[in-house]
């Protein structure tokens, strides 16, 4: 026998390890099966079974020579054999394949012959169910060759992933060194990765990005095109992405402080990700977090004063008007123009327990920083700050460069991409608009008016409302009124039995009178709307009046009817 090592069941061959052992043994890919029966030093090499799983890899090498083989085998090794522990135990072959696959072993390579002729049909046809490659080495081939051949080989590809990987953190340093930040890194990666780069937050919303075509951003497989989102939860997390097939797109977290910050995400032009592009990314998540938490800690500080001299100007403590003017200007904001005011608040949600290490950021925390994201991408000199459970806007009510726009639609796009299409974990908020207004000293008034919307809206229209202040109507006056059990007393005394919710009847007859009020008891249109015949709703409309009073004929009764059916639209009234 070619092998003898001095340990009686095995002469196993470890690669030294390119990283620390846990990095090594999921990112060392070694050469696939396939691959080393192009060496010259298996020539003559067939396969006997188990073609299936020639992509397994090769990243230890093992020499079988006792029977007892199973308490040494490791995972991707190829185990070479000449047979003679075998020549006794053919009955036990099957078994022993079975046993080897559960092991994830890469291949067995055996010479017959010498002391087994030929292998059992059930061996082979369990080897092919398995995937397991086995191989019949030629009567020319010595183990040391394969052994020296292979060991080289992987050897120099690990040697090659080193060189690669070195590179790419030289650059990433110099990117730290100099000051530069996520755009700086991704502009390093594309040209070492051969693929489009980004650096995104944790749900996809991207933060920095370099070589990405424009028809792969509007590719619905990887981003919302109404968001601008990447689908982070549609793909897989660092080397769990090379299982597919055609693995083109992968991504690793960028982690630090017990937090995660984000996704550094590889989209390949043409050819198949490979581990070391893996290997890359890992470097560069981890410059990304040095940079993310470097910005962190210096836009916390910027942030708390920003948010205080906000909080000032929007509760009308900051004094001089024209003070405040250059004040604002100093830290970017324009509120010398036509302005609207935009207040998002987060719902209420169950109490959780405490977040544990590695958890996302606080959801408050995410929130404001997609809003200012979103908000500065529309309109670079607005004012954003993140208070608690609420997100503080102060928007130009025109758009940049001139020309007016509908202030509700340019709000509306800015929720929606906020939104995204719900990935991410995000959290429901309600968003209420102030009216336009065109002096700072008229802002903490707009500010009253969007908190207003917001709450109103949400009591409107529940989850996800957006509401114009000036599209409120009659609401504004309900939700003034303290007195909730007062309101549900009015309700119940002009609409009497329509006032029960639950009730079929009584739903599809208030049904009825919203529709018919709300067309000003335009009989032919009402109808239209219901898909009723004429005559139907003419006997719905004597029996409401035989309910409620003369409405058809009576203006103040129709006005009461029309604000008692707009009361119980608000939702916590009832």
């Amino acid at each position: 026998m070619e092998n003898s090592a001095n340990d009686a069941a095995s002469g196993a061959q470890d690669l030294p390890s390119a990283e620390p052992q846990h990095a090594a043994s999921t990112l060392v890919r070694g050469i696939t099966v396939a691959d080393a029966l192009g060496l010259s030093s298996l020539a003559g090499t067939t396969v006997l079974a188990g073609a299936a799983g020639l992509d397994r890899v090769i990243r230890r090498l093992n020499v079988m020579e006792v029977p007892d083989i199973l308490p040494w085998v490791k995972p991707d090794e190829l185990l070479l054999t000449t047979g003679y522990p075998l020549r006794n135990t053919p009955q036990g072959l099957v078994g022993l394949v079975r046993d080897l696959a559960e092991r994830d072993l890469a291949a067995v390579a055996i010479k017959l012959g010498r002391y087994v002729d030929e292998l059992p049909a059930e061996m082979l046809h369990a080897a092919d169910r398995l995937r397991l490659p086995v191989l019949r080495l030629s009567d020319e081939v010595a183990f040391d060759d394969v052994l020296n051949q292979l060991l080289t080989d992987i050897l120099n590809r690990q040697a090659a992933t080193l060189a690669r990987v070195e590179e790419v953190h030289r650059a990433l340093v110099n990117v730290v060194l100099a000051g530069g930040g996520l755009a700086a890194i991704t502009g390093e990666l594309p040209a070492l990765l051969d693929g489009g780069v980004m650096v995104t937050t944790p749900d996809g919303r991207v933060l920095a990005s370099s070589g990405v075509p424009d028809a792969t951003r509007t590719d619905r497989r990887f981003f919302d095109t109404s968001s601008g989102r990447f689908h982070v939860e549609r793909f897989k997390h660092g080397v769990r992405a090379l299982d597919d097939e055609d693995a083109r797109v992968v991504q690793v977290p960028v982690l630090a402080g017990g937090l995660d910050h984000g996704r550094v995400v590889l989209i390949s032009r043409e050819r198949r990700i490979d581990p070391t592009d893996v290997q890359v990314l890992e470097r560069a998540a981890a410059t990304a977090a040095l940079v993310i938490t470097r910005d962190l800690a210096v836009a916390a500080v910027e942030s708390k004063y920003q948010g205080d001299f906000l909080r000032d100007l929007l509760t009308g403590g900051v004094g001089d008007p024209a003070h405040a003017v250059r004040h604002c200007a100093t830290l970017g904001w324009d509120i010398d123009r036509p302005l609207v005011v935009v207040v998002a608040e987060l719902d209420a949600e169950p109490a959780t327990p405490v977040p544990a290490a590695g958890d996302l950021r606080p959801a408050h925390e995410r929130f404001a920083s997609a809003w200012t994201m979103v908000v500065r991408d529309r309109d670079p000199r607005a004012a954003v700050a993140g208070y608690s459970q609420e997100v503080v806007a102060v928007m130009g009510a025109d758009r940049p460069g001139g020309g007016e726009c509908r202030t509700g639609a340019l709000v509306r796009s800015v929720v929606a991409q906020v939104s995204g299409d719900g990935g991410g974990g995000r959290r429901p908020f309600a968003t209420g608009v102030s009216r336009v207004v065109t002096r700072p000293q008229d802002l903490p008034a707009a500010y009253l008016q969007a908190k207003q919307a917001a709450r109103v809206g949400r009591q409107i229209h529940g989850v996800g409302a957006v509401a114009d202040f000036d599209d409120l109507g009659v609401y504004r006056l309900i939700s003034l009124v303290p007195d909730s059990a007062e309101l549900r007393s009015f309700t119940e005394e002009t609409l009497g039995a329509l006032a029960a919710s639950g009730d079929p009847e009584a739903d599809d007859l208030r049904g009825t009178l919203e529709v018919l009020l709300d067309n000003n008891l335009n009989v032919a249109e009402t109808a239209r709307v219901l898909h009723f015949h004429y005559n139907t709703l003419r006997y719905r409309i004597g029996k409401l009046e035989r309910m409620l009073g003369p409405f058809t004929t009576d203006p103040n009764l129709r006005l009461d009817l029309m604000v008692a059916l707009r009361v119980l639209r608000m939702r916590g009234l009832r």
